[in-house]
């Protein structure tokens, strides 16, 4: 009997040692949005004073506009500066960084310097859905289309058709996404006239009123046809390469040479053993990429003229608006921080290896 107890004790011991799966799990998620909030803090602070390093304030390219267009002088411009600005470039940069914060923290954006009494959560929620509805669109076909052409190149690799697709994603992927737009305007649109660029210009069309309807729709995507193209023909290359190498790896592991011994169908191995683990490299920068939705259409919205958050974006760089650029790259932040920290979080759902091992560990 005693002989028992001592053998059992060390077990009780071992096992009362190891905090329990549940807490455990809440630690570690506790940690991880500890993290993220003060990401943001750190990166949030970062843009208050790298806004305040361009050239210029809004008062200054303000004056200058008004002299250049207008040929006022400049103690005119400045008076016309004085009753338009709410904002004084003389007080202290710490100052202002306090009431930056304070805003930030009653979840304030502030308000637009150069559209008086229009909010900068206003007009972020104006232009933000345009935005999240080409880019969002255009993501979700080009990693489906991506998924499915790089099992295909993985399948009938050294062929004519996996030789075709590299060199089509290596070209397509190099090339950045304003640049491939420029291309295409001035080529189809301005010399061969395939493309009416001057009435694809904007969100929709001035005499089209926004409502759910099937009119709507499809004059939306009619205007975001050019950007969206423009997102997936970049972004396909990459999804396709990634897939191929992936698929290729898992067609190597043991379960899939087991499958096959058991007689499985080629198409059931394909599907529920192949394609369900090479996809799990994937889903991480999938869940990444729908961060840099904001972030990733600035200079193509510009380009092509689609009023997104990147057109409204790069029109407040151009004009110092401070509280606009700080609301902008704010969100684009959070939206990363948030789409790493869910990633992190569910590709431990995903894939059963990472769990086992975090829980053991």
């Amino acid at each position: 009997m005693a002989a028992t107890e001592r053998l059992d004790k060390p077990i009780e011991q071992e096992a009362s040692s190891k905090p329990p799966a549940r807490r455990s799990t809440a630690r570690y998620i506790v940690g991880r949005i500890v993290k993220a909030l003060f990401t943001i803090y750190v990166v949030a602070t970062a843009i208050f004073f790298l806004v305040r390093l361009l050239p210029g304030n809004p008062v200054d390219v303000y004056i200058n506009q008004q002299i250049a267009q207008y040929g006022l002088s400049y103690q005119e411009a400045a008076n016309q500066a004085a009753g338009l600005f709410a904002f004084d470039p003389t007080e202290s940069k710490l100052q202002q960084y306090l009431d930056y914060l304070l805003g930030l923290l009653k979840g304030d954006l502030g308000t637009s310097l150069l559209s008086p009494g229009s909010s900068v959560s206003e007009q972020v929620a104006a232009y933000l859905p345009w935005t999240l509805f080409s880019v969002g669109i255009a993501l979700i076909v080009s990693f489906l289309l991506g998924i499915g052409v790089g099992m295909m190149m993985a399948y009938r690799r050294g062929g004519l058709f996996d030789h075709a697709m590299t060199l089509f994603a290596s070209v397509t992927h190099s090339v950045p996404n304003f640049l491939l737009a420029m291309m295409i305007i001035v080529f189809f649109g301005v010399q061969l006239e395939w493309l009416p660029i001057a009435e694809m210009r904007g969100a929709y069309s001035p005499g089209v009123t926004p409502a759910f309807s099937l009119t709507f729709i499809a004059d939306a995507f009619y205007h975001a046809a050019l950007p969206m193209f423009v997102y997936v023909l970049t972004s396909l290359g990459g999804w396709m390469l990634v897939m191929k190498s992936s698929t290729v790896e898992t067609l190597g592991e043991d379960y899939v040479t087991v499958a096959r011994a058991r007689g499985l169908t080629d198409q059931r191995i394909q599907f529920q053993y192949v394609g369900r683990n090479a996809m799990l490299p994937l889903f991480t920068s999938f869940v990444l990429s729908l961060g840099f939705v904001v972030g990733g259409s600035i200079l193509v919205e510009q380009v092509t003229q689609y009023q997104g958050i990147g057109f409204l974006l790069y029109e407040a760089v151009q004009r110092r608006d401070y509280p606009v650029l700080q609301g902008i790259l704010l969100i684009v932040t959070i939206s990363v921080v948030l789409a790493n920290l869910v990633a992190d979080l569910l590709y431990s759902r995903v894939d059963p290896r990472i769990r086992i091992t975090s829980e053991e560990g």
